[in-house]
């Protein structure tokens, strides 16, 4: 199991790296391993100690 650290952004949030791995398989990154388009995810608590995330598609903002 892969352990990822909780970093802190600001004063109102915290984040989390996801493996590029990951996101590959997702297909949302380029032929050099590079982020493409502007993408969403919606984050959702599930119980303690556990999330959910979904990526929003179609997301017009």
């Amino acid at each position: 199991m892969a352990l990822n650290k909780l970093r802190q952004l600001d004063q109102d949030s915290v984040g989390i790296t996801l493996p590029k791995d990951d996101i590959r398989i997702e297909g949302l990154l380029d032929e050099d391993g590079t982020l493409e388009g502007d993408h969403h995810v919606h984050i959702r608590h599930v119980d303690e100690g556990e999330w959910a995330l979904e990526l929003v598609d179609g997301l017009d903002v």
